[in-house]
């Protein structure tokens, strides 16, 4: 094995960044409005245990994981996205940036510290009221109490609204008798349940005075505090995963345990000492759908998690391609490098293209997050179904991405890639899991799409799969883009115009990505209609179009990427770094345009002379951005001690 040295630059094979492109100016524009912050996370270092956490057995890469979050605990930064009257600073972009950059370092460590500070510590401080906050969230925040988000179910995952487990109140005692019915009631995957939790924000069906009133969250006990089950809890452990096997998973049943009535997180439903039910939502639908915005959060912080996995995997590939040779050129004799080769380059290029865009988006829904969940009063209704439909789009795209993306570094490092020093095995099997936790993303696609229909017309909102199939059979839909960023970008884009008539013509670009999302919306409630006017039943109408409406929903991500992109070059002031952007922007959207050529060439949006065109331009842009692939990752801003991976060190001359 070659000998491994550990200098500044890890990228030596390329001497120079050629093109004029500072990487730390990349950096800046990737990091965004928190930059600060990014800078910070990139200064807090763990320690470099032995051995690695894939020669560890389970108990003891929970044991390191739990060590480490305590560390991180101790750093101070999980805290800043909690309220000032707990230690913190109420800034909660922060907070979201500070976990997903977990997603470099250890992502064991980054799904247990979601699960304690932003699921179980962020259900105390978004259901809970004052004295929930006073009696539980300072400890927990400081991990003297530990706890899991026990949402998810054996027979209900995505579907939340039907979970089984029951809250059902008892004036006499005025305590909650929380049960597990059936076998399938019994909650599933939950984080810190198998080790470490002692109280777990359950989800529940409440019922009091004869009456239910849908899914509530209370606080149950599930350890006593010398670490015994507490009585009528049944405490399982999932066991080995594939990945993320510092996570301690478990199983928990409840068998009538007796909570009192204070521990319902109470700020959306009351119950009074005499049972007596009531909310400040009316709407049952819309409650349920506001007690799970903290949802939200977390998949805003899966949705970084895998890009930073994505990143660090694309780091160790393209430093691999830009270090190995392979085969005898017909030139001057030497062995072609990995990274010359057209094959390798549209393997990774386009791959790392997508995800400029993913980042770009993700600092977007990030700040649009902040901003709502930190401005004054209630967030806006609207406002903040339309972050969860974001959050949801790009969470699906992300860890999809990310999934695909790292197999194609595992690939593209041939049988090097494989090994456990190489660190891509670790990610591939630890981001598996993404494309269905906190949200599968095909239910996420669909709340997308529903939330297209929702927004095109305001009567689909709050309607079920009949409602929507009613709907579409009775009214005509009229499709209308909304923007995701600001007006003068656009203004500025125009202005501009950018090399007209090509595919590489930026407004062409918009308005084809525009075009496919539109049809494909309105064609979905055209073919809804027609299902319910040849007898359908609304069931068997929804479903022959839901595939079609994934394919929308899609459509409109890959809009919103664009929109995004453009909006980080149109913040970008440095020519030269706006330039290389630009064309790293137009290999993203061309071979998306590609891989959807299909679709284009049925619906007659291009011709097979300009489909031609597309593969070409993308072909351009890999010869054109080879001579920046180092730069392209150096501007990620992976610090080099983060970067273990054997191959992607540089190697000693001779």
């Amino acid at each position: 094995m070659s000998e491994v040295i550990d200098v500044p630059q890890l990228s030596a094979a390329e001497p120079e960044h050629r093109g004029g492109v500072d990487p730390q100016t990349l950096t800046a524009v990737l990091d965004g409005r928190w930059a600060a912050v990014r800078q910070r996370s990139r200064a807090f270092e763990l320690p470099r245990d032995e051995p690695p956490s894939y020669d560890l057995g389970t108990e003891e890469h929970r044991a390191r994981v739990t060590a480490r979050l305590h560390q991180f605990g101790a750093s101070g930064m999980p805290q800043t996205a909690f309220p000032p009257s707990v230690g913190g600073r109420g800034d909660i972009g922060a907070g979201q940036i500070t976990m997903e950059m977990l997603g470099y370092r250890d992502l064991s460590l980054m799904v247990k510290a979601g699960v304690q500070w932003g699921l179980f510590a962020g259900a105390i401080t978004a259901l809970g009221t004052e004295h929930h906050h006073r009696t539980y969230l300072r400890r927990a925040i400081d991990l003297d109490l530990m706890g899991c988000f026990a949402m998810t179910e054996v027979g209900h995952g995505s579907d939340v609204q039907s979970i089984e487990t029951t809250a059902t109140y008892d004036p006499q005692t005025q305590t909650f008798d929380i049960h597990s019915p059936t076998p399938t009631a019994r909650k599933e995957y939950i984080g810190n349940a198998a080790r470490d939790g002692e109280l777990a924000v359950v989800f529940a069906q409440l019922h009091t005075g004869g009456r239910a009133h849908g899914v509530h969250a209370l606080l149950v006990p599930i350890r006593t505090p010398d670490g015994r089950t507490a009585p009528g809890v049944t405490i399982g452990d999932c066991g080995r995963k594939a990945g993320l096997n510092g996570v301690d998973n478990g199983r928990l049943t409840f068998d009538h345990v007796r909570v009192p009535r204070e521990a319902l997180l109470d700020r959306y439903g009351q119950v009074a000492a005499d049972g007596t039910y009531t909310s400040p939502v009316q709407s049952p639908t819309r409650r349920f759908f506001t007690m799970l915005g903290t949802l939200v959060r977390g998949r805003v912080s899966v949705s970084g998690a895998a890009q930073n996995a994505t990143k660090h995997a694309l780091t160790i590939a393209v430093r691999h391609a830009l270090q190995r040779r392979q085969f005898t050129g017909p030139d001057d004799g030497e062995e072609v490098l990995l990274a010359d080769y057209r094959a390798h380059q549209r393997r990774l290029l386009p791959a790392l293209a997508t995800t400029y865009a993913l980042s770009f988006a993700q600092n977007e829904l990030t700040s649009t997050m902040h901003d709502l969940l930190t401005g004054e009063g209630q967030p806006d209704p609207r406002a903040q179904r339309e972050l969860e439909s974001r959050a949801a789009g790009l969470k699906a795209v992300s860890t999809w991405h990310a999934t695909a993306t790292i197999q194609a570094c595992r690939e593209a490092c041939g049988g090097a890639g494989y090994l456990a020093e190489n660190t891509l095995p670790q990610l591939k099997a630890d981001t598996d899991v993404f494309t269905t936790f906190e949200g599968d993303n095909t239910v996420l696609l669909q709340l997308v799409g529903k939330g297209l229909l929702t927004r095109y017309s305001a009567q689909f909102e709050g309607l079920d799969w009949r409602g929507m199939a009613r709907f579409a059979a009775e009214n005509a839909v009229g499709v209308a883009i909304e923007r995701t960023v600001a007006r003068s970008v656009f203004e500025r884009l125009g202005s501009r115009g950018r090399r007209e008539g090509g595919v590489r013509d930026r407004r062409w670009q918009l308005e084809l990505l525009e075009d496919r999302e539109r049809h494909l919306v309105e064609t979905a409630a055209v073919r809804l209609r027609r299902g319910r006017a040849d007898g359908r039943g609304p069931f068997a109408a929804f479903n022959d179009v839901q595939p079609h409406l994934l394919e929308a929903a899609r459509a409109h991500v890959d809009r919103v990427l664009l929109e995004a992109f453009l909006a980080g070059i149109d913040g970008c002031t440095d020519p030269a770094c706006a330039a290389l952007l630009e064309s790293v922007c137009d290999l993203h959207v061309l071979s998306r345009v590609e891989a959807d050529r299909g679709w284009y060439l049925e619906h007659n949006r291009i011709s097979a002379a300009r489909a031609k065109e597309v593969t070409r331009a993308v072909d351009a842009l890999c010869e054109e951005l080879r001579p920046h692939l180092a730069t392209l990752v150096d501007g990620f801003g992976i610090p080099d001690a983060w970067v273990e991976a054997t191959i992607a060190q540089p190697v000693r001359p001779g």
